[in-house]
């Protein structure tokens, strides 16, 4: 496996960062989540965006532009001969001292690594997910807002610890007023009376996967609503799913022991997946271009 780190391609047991990267010390770095469908990388845009908007809002300058990130990865895609793929591009705040002072780093650090990705939950498309409400709150957006990407995932993995322990193929977080948040690493929706109801995004990640499902939605008819959900709204969906760049389109069907909806997939799921693997397949920017 070829890495892609500071300017070097290298092959991934020589591609080392310092032990003093705040990236691993504190986990002070940024990253995404990509795709790529057929040698082309889906929305590679959008999550270059918000890659950049996270590293500005926790005030890391990279050493790279958007353009050289860009070229990175298609690189790196390229000579791990790869055409369909997920894609980690990071950007960490480099090397410092043990102190946390982000200004005793001087040069910031940007890496991507690229290996072969199939279907995240396997069958469970067909059957669906087992989801659980975890005890644990997701980050509240005055403390460690949601929509930076931070190398800092600690939150998330004790909801997937917890949902591990408890039986659930995922954690279903709530923010700390008590509203639905969304999963450990995906946004959430709930199909009730045919409309698709899903939180606003200040206490969950804006995902670019998200942007593609209320896109597919509003082109296929259906109602879409932001508003705060709890409990109630939970339990009683006639369908929940989920949405990820990993996880792309999938069903839950079963909530802290719930049935949700029919105890199947449903009809508004089987509609966005099939609209989401056709966009997917059309969409995306050329790994080969130049």
């Amino acid at each position: 496996m070829i890495i892609y780190l500071d300017g070097k391609y290298l092959p991934d047991d020589q591609a080392r960062i310092s032990v003093f990267d705040h990236g691993l010390l504190y986990g002070d770095g940024v990253f995404e989540g990509i795709r790529a469908y057929n040698g082309k990388i889906f929305r590679l845009k959008e999550h270059i965006d918000r890659l950049y908007d996270s590293a500005k809002t926790i005030d890391i300058k990279p050493t790279i532009s958007k353009e050289e990130m860009t070229e990175a990865i298609c690189e790196t895609l390229r000579r791990n001969n790869l055409k369909d793929a997920y894609i980690r591009p990071i950007i960490t705040r480099g090397v410092g001292d043990l102190g946390l002072d982000p200004r005793k780093c001087l040069k910031s650090s940007a890496l991507v690594i690229a290996v072969s990705w199939g279907a995240m939950y396997g069958d469970l498309y067909e059957k669906g997910l087992k989801a659980i409400t975890v005890s644990v709150r997701r980050n509240p957006a005055e403390c460690l807002p949601p929509n930076v990407k931070s190398l800092n995932y600690l939150n998330n993995i004790l909801a997937k610890i917890e949902a591990n322990y408890k039986g659930g193929d995922e954690a279903i977080f709530f923010d700390t007023n008590g509203y639905i948040s969304e999963g450990s690493g995906d946004n959430l929706y709930i199909v009730k009376n045919g409309e698709i109801i899903t939180p606003p995004t200040l206490n969950n990640l804006r995902g670019v996967t998200r942007l593609v499902v209320l896109e597919i939605a509003k082109s296929l008819g259906i109602t879409v609503k932001e508003q705060n959900l709890g409990y109630f709204d939970l339990y009683t969906a006639d369908e929940l799913i989920c949405s990820g760049t990993a996880a792309e389109v999938a069903p839950i069907t079963w909530v802290d022991g719930r049935t949700i909806g029919s105890g199947k997939p449903g009809p508004v799921f089987r509609q966005l997946a099939s609209a989401y693997k056709a966009v997917t397949e059309k969409e995306g920017y050329p790994i080969d271009k130049k």
